[in-house]
């Protein structure tokens, strides 16, 4: 369980980056000091950002505005990428259309996926096979968010003229690379838990799912109007169900009181159990609130040039719950339109998770969790969170 944290911890990536691919990181001080702070980040509050990601804060900047620009499209526009089973359950939801405890939540959303090819995962992987839907306004909405993914997964499956001259930029100014930021921050983690670097790659993560939630919360005033339900609760407060991102039996849902002041309260939806989220956030509203051990909620205040991370259950379960994911929520009291792009970097889709023996031996050799199967558990998840038609 997180501790009484008051504040989210900022954490310097770049030595970690920078020695990833050696055989002797592990050795390297810089790659120490980063990993003992994602050690104390992962133990007390589940949450951290990071600095130092490589990430261009201009691609950071583009994603958010091209998002901004999308939602504030009419309904007729948006609507012509909505998500359906059809889909595979990528696209546009409208407001209300996803669901949790039996409640609209009060945000519209595009949800992408790691496209599947049709018999990739079997019958499992069925009701997910397609590809990703894009609209054709904003006209560079589809290269810019591809370009995004491909940086945050390191899956270069589309490398345009752009993104090759980014590249060849990129190694002269020996400022960033496009090595898997999501995987370099696991290898952190697997090393802070005690484990070798590549712990989870292979069979766990060396051939990652991904999901990623382009998510619009209305302000304050506008969710309150006559065009949203009265009852503006988007859902409970929750862990997320990844690696470093929980699962469904395991969170607490915290009913909420809505006050004239707070006249809407919109929750991050424990949907997903991926490894690590990555949250690019409006830098002018604050939001995104973490609950510590005595209930207190401290705020995930946006930092320009950083991503706010966080633990999932996944993490819980492999770690045999040294890592705990922590309660989280997003309350938008703000009259502003509020962008929120959330990265979930996940197992592989036929993962198994379930403790690893090292770090049962570290508590008390006990087996705590039982085991999952990721892609089991987010094809049940899609199946019964989103209202279709």
């Amino acid at each position: 369980m997180a501790t009484d944290f008051k504040f989210i911890p900022i954490i310097d990536i770049s030595p970690l980056l920078a020695k990833c691919n050696d055989p002797k990181m592990d050795e390297d001080q810089g790659v120490s000091k980063v990993v003992k702070q994602l050690d104390q980040a992962c133990r007390e509050a589940g949450f951290f950002y990071v600095k130092g990601h490589g990430i261009p804060d201009s691609l950071v900047k583009e994603v958010k505005d091209v998002t901004h620009k999308y939602f504030d499209l009419p309904y007729e526009e948006k609507i012509k990428i909505k998500m359906s089973a059809a889909t595979g359950f990528r696209g546009y939801q409208r407001v209300g259309e996803n669901v949790t405890h039996s409640r609209p939540d009060m945000h519209e959303a595009i949800d992408c996926y790691r496209e599947i090819k049709g018999g990739m995962y079997g019958a499992l992987g069925e009701p997910m096979e397609g590809s990703n839907k894009w609209p054709d306004n904003p006209s560079n909405f589809k290269s810019l968010l591809e370009e995004y993914i491909s940086l945050l997964t390191g899956m270069l499956s589309i490398l345009s003229f752009y993104l090759f001259s980014l590249f060849i930029i990129i190694i002269i100014n020996n400022s960033w690379s496009l090595t898997d930021l999501s995987r370099n921050i696991m290898r952190g983690i697997a090393l802070a838990l005690g484990g070798s670097p590549d712990e989870f790659d292979g069979e766990k993560a060396g051939d990652p799912f991904w999901v990623m939630r382009l998510i619009g919360y209305p302000g304050a005033t506008s969710a309150n109007g006559s065009e949203m339900p009265e009852n503006d609760i988007g859902c409970g407060a929750h862990t997320d169900y990844g690696k470093v991102s929980g699962l469904a039996d395991l969170h607490a849902y915290i009913p909420t009181i809505l006050t004239p002041k707070l006249s809407v309260i919109l929750f991050l939806k424990k949907l997903y159990r991926c490894l690590l989220t990555l949250v690019n956030q409006d830098d002018d509203i604050p939001a995104l609130q973490v609950r510590n051990r005595s209930g207190e909620l401290i705020l995930a205040v946006p930092i320009p040039g950083t991503f706010v991370c966080n633990i999932g259950d996944m993490l819980k379960i492999w770690s045999n719950g040294l890592y705990e994911s922590t309660l989280h929520q997003v309350i938008n009291n703000s009259p502003k339109y509020r962008v929120s792009v959330a990265f979930f970097y996940e197992p592989n889709f036929n993962a198994v998770v379930e403790p690893l023996e090292f770090c049962k031996q570290k508590t008390g050799g006990i087996k705590k969790f039982e085991r999952a199967v990721y892609g089991e558990h987010l094809v049940r998840k899609v199946l019964t969170n989103f209202v279709t038609d």
